[in-house]
């Protein structure tokens, strides 16, 4: 299986990564991917570039070193009701939306039931993407929960940072890859890259993937059309990418 886009990175616009934009576009060319979208930390994380970062993309060429850029959020989930830390003014421009809980940001305690927390995100029209969801802190109806992503048409992520750094969400994240496919829930498969050597690294992921049988078609990163086709149609927007 070979995944060739990569729609969750990183760059040292936040401080606890470590590589420039053009550095992880270089090495997604050396990596053969056709697509990336730059996706850092909205605001509300320490280090997070300020809002101005997501304001002036314009700023930015659509292809570099031959690989197509698009530019977006990991946003951060604030609460139960889905609150997310940018404003919709900015999010609606974003050309990818990842809505994740980080535990410095999320005012809920850990443990518990956070299914409705995972359902409202899925009803915020600007979210495209339900981030790392396997974390064992924070539990929830899994079956629920990829059900309405289906409902909706949004993706939920096979993050293959969390099979390296957070080994306690493996089992989890292998049971929701397993609902998506009975469900046929769409899905993407990233790096969530802090470093350019990670940029389009899903061996992990999709590993696992390939154990369960995961069908392919599922997959809406598995190519850089493919990608385009899905969020341009869920955005009703067109997506140029000029030399």
């Amino acid at each position: 299986m070979k995944i060739l886009t990569d729609v969750h990175t990183h760059t040292n616009a936040s401080s606890h990564a470590y590589s420039t934009l053009y550095e992880n576009m270089y090495a997604a060319k050396k990596r053969g991917l056709e697509l990336v979208a730059m996706t850092n930390h909205a605001p509300s994380i320490i280090d997070a570039p300020h809002i101005w970062h997501f304001m002036y993309f314009k700023a930015l060429p659509r292809v570099i070193e031959g690989v197509r850029l698009m530019c977006g959020v990991e946003a951060n989930i604030l609460d139960k009701n889905a609150s997310l830390d940018m404003p919709e003014s900015v999010l609606s421009d974003m050309e990818v939306v990842i809505a994740s809980i980080h535990p410095p940001t999320y005012k809920e305690e850990r443990g518990g039931d956070h299914t409705e927390t995972w359902l409202n995100v899925i009803d915020n029209e600007y979210v495209d993407i339900l981030g790392h969801t396997g974390s064992p802190d924070y539990p929830f109806d899994i079956d629920a929960v990829v059900r309405r992503a289906k409902e909706k048409n949004k993706c939920i992520e096979i993050n293959n940072h969390s099979f390296i750094s957070r080994p306690q969400n493996i089992e989890i994240c292998r049971e929701i890859a397993l609902a998506c496919k009975k469900y046929e829930t769409p899905v993407v498969v990233n790096s969530d890259a802090h470093f350019m050597d990670r940029i389009g690294e899903v061996s992990k992921a999709t590993e696992m993937l390939e154990e369960i049988g995961f069908p392919q078609k599922l997959i809406m990163n598995l190519t850089a059309e493919r990608f385009i086709e899905y969020i341009s149609k869920k955005k009703d927007r067109v997506f140029k990418f000029d030399e």
